[in-house]
């Protein structure tokens, strides 16, 4: 299958979520696209012809969501591994499957995951896996776009291998696909990854002048084995390190002391807030209110589908948008536009592609989708951004557009094969967990 080529397209008499800096929200409005860029957001240029026109009536259009925190194709491990404390589930039934992956279950993971943000208005995500040549040759068939990371680590005894595969992923593949790929460097954590390894990461990143993306404080055990371990918190001992010197992207951040506010904020670390898996896990809640308040960049992931178990980030969303009300014992704690910067152009910011994508705005890359309004949980719209907040579902979402080529069209996916996808994912999955533990099943 192949995409709908870039053209000139006009969206007409739509609404329009534009998260531009006035948080705008337009009625009866256009959105003009030429090739891969935004031209006209409100009214199209006077001179413009398209060659196609979309009836944006009973539509919403909106920038496409941007999960900035996830193990793709964590797919296959999907539903495996449940109601499991943290600990029991990560080192007893997940590494036992990693430790057997083969690039083929990561290609067919990436696929299924691919094709699940897609059909979900996710246009662009931030990956941090293994066999990551799979998930790049995946991200670049399917239009999508996504900023992707190796897992490095030292405690396995390979650390100088995977630093140099993820070095290696850098020469590759960054900036491929008309740039609809970027590669940073991703050391898994802290507690995975000692000091001396961390400082040659540091030191890779500055040759490659590339960003990192790494797990930080995701639990209360990591929290206290960071201060027997090196006398202060993960943020702490990474920002000794200087690691933070470097565009960083924290996954998690839920334990966070008084401190680490400053310190993530003056560094200018972004922070994903994966709400599902720190739920499921039961891991706590992220301090985002607080985060928020110390001008920190808060962007929403799903974490991988072993512990979410899905990457559906209007999901996300709504999590967002109820629990930190709950928490915080306020009503008015994260109100909907935040959420949905949260899901735009704080993940664009997070991922240093805010001056391409993340809002509609003229002069911006077209990834945008468009969700039909005239359902009966919708109905009525009184407040478009409260509606994609806390009534919307991603089986909402009628078309996604990336670079201005439609991926998908009325559900229907334009570049993927959803059926066969589904089949040979369902039994790369099995092969995996037999693989692994013949006695599975």
């Amino acid at each position: 299958m192949g995409c709908l080529k870039s053209m000139k397209l006009l969206i007409k008499n739509t609404t329009i979520v534009t998260v531009n800096d006035q948080d705008q929200v337009l009625e009866h409005a256009d959105l003009a696209v030429s090739g891969k860029t935004i031209v006209g957001v409100g009214k199209a240029p006077l001179d413009f012809i398209p060659d196609r026109v979309i009836d944006g009536k009973g539509k919403l259009v909106m920038p496409g969501l941007i999960n900035a925190h996830t193990h793709l194709s964590m797919t296959l491990m999907r539903n495996y591994a449940d109601d499991l404390p943290f600990s029991d589930w990560l080192f007893k039934k997940i590494k036992p499957l990693e430790d057997h992956l083969l690039a083929e279950d990561v290609r067919l993971g990436a696929k299924l995951g691919i094709a699940e943000m897609i059909r979900g208005g996710t246009t662009c995500f931030h990956d941090m896996y293994f066999f990551m040549d799979e998930v790049a040759s995946e991200v670049e068939s399917s239009g999508i776009r996504a900023c992707l990371t190796s897992a490095l680590f030292d405690v396995s005894g390979n650390g100088e291998a995977l630093l140099a595969e993820g070095c290696r992923l850098h020469k590759d593949w960054n900036g491929r696909s008309e740039g609809r790929i970027t590669v940073q460097l991703g050391p898994h954590s802290p507690y995975l990854c000692s000091p001396e390894y961390l400082r040659e990461i540091l030191i890779e990143g500055r040759r490659l002048n590339c960003g990192i993306h790494i797990h930080v404080s995701e639990t209360a055990d990591e929290l206290s084995e960071s201060r027997r371990l090196h006398g202060c918190t993960p943020v702490q001992h990474l920002s000794n390190l200087e690691l933070f010197s470097l565009p960083t992207l924290a996954a998690h951040a839920v334990h966070l002391e008084e401190a680490d506010f400053k310190l993530l904020s003056e560094n200018g670390v972004s922070v994903s807030h994966n709400p599902g898996s720190n739920l499921k896990l039961a891991n706590g809640f992220a301090p985002v209110e607080k985060m928020l308040k110390h001008s920190i960049n808060v962007a929403l992931g799903t974490d991988g589908a072993a512990s979410n178990n899905n990457l559906n980030l209007f999901e996300e969303i709504h999590l967002a948008g109820l629990m930190h009300k709950a928490v915080n014992s306020s009503a008015t704690v994260l109100p909907a536009k935040t959420v949905i910067r949260m899901a735009t152009i704080n993940g664009a910011k997070a991922l240093k592609l805010d001056e391409e994508v993340g809002s509609l705005e003229t002069g911006k890359k077209a990834d945008l989708i468009m969700l039909d309004i005239r359902q009966p949980h919708l109905v009525p719209c009184h407040d478009p951004l409260a509606l994609l907040v806390y009534s919307a579902q991603a089986s909402d979402v009628t078309t996604v557009m990336v670079d201005g080529n439609i991926l998908m069209e009325d559900r229907q996916l334009q570049t993927l094969e959803l059926s066969s996808i589904l089949e040979q994912a369902a039994h790369q999955s099995i092969d995996l967990i037999e693989r692994s533990s013949p006695d599975a099943y």
